[in-house]
């Protein structure tokens, strides 16, 4: 494992890819289909906009709860903790999992290359992004409710 402890992972990935934004989906993409090629096994609710959208992510993952689904929940950023990002039926993300999850995305990533031969690098968040997919992924959670931004 190239890291063992939660702040360890996160001080690596911020060093990682040369912009903190760098829009479009390939690189990402590109290694989610490395990690699971079927993708998402679940109904998505995805939420967007300006404002708003901790709350509605909220909103629409307990009513989820509240019919019996299980739920897996993605927001960002966070207010205290990296882990509140994530949440599986309510509860948020252990940070061993996420460590476990990190290890899986980089080695998946590994595996995944530029036009110049190098390995595929991501940013902070599109790390967060397919932590969290590969934990609801794991969990086969019955639906997904994303908190959605730009690229």
């Amino acid at each position: 494992m190239r890291f063992t402890t939660l702040d360890d992972w996160l001080e690596w990935q911020q060093t990682l890819h040369p912009n903190p934004i760098d829009l479009g989906l390939q690189r990402v993409a590109a290694v989610w289909h490395e990690l699971r090629p079927k993708g998402l096994q679940c109904r998505v609710i995805s939420v967007a906009g300006t404002n708003g959208k901790g709350s509605c992510v909220a909103l629409a993952e307990r009513i989820a709860r509240e019919g019996g689904l299980t739920t897996g929940a993605y927001t960002s950023p966070h207010l205290l903790r990296y882990t509140e990002r994530i949440r599986l039926n309510g509860e948020e993300i252990a940070g061993q999992v996420l460590c476990a999850v990190f290890e899986r995305i980089d080695q998946a990533r590994q595996r995944c290359f530029n036009a110049d031969g190098s390995a595929v690098t991501l940013s902070y968040f599109e790390f967060a992004t397919l932590a969290a997919l590969e934990c609801f992924a794991e969990a086969e959670v019955d639906i997904t409710v994303l908190e959605v931004g730009l690229g």
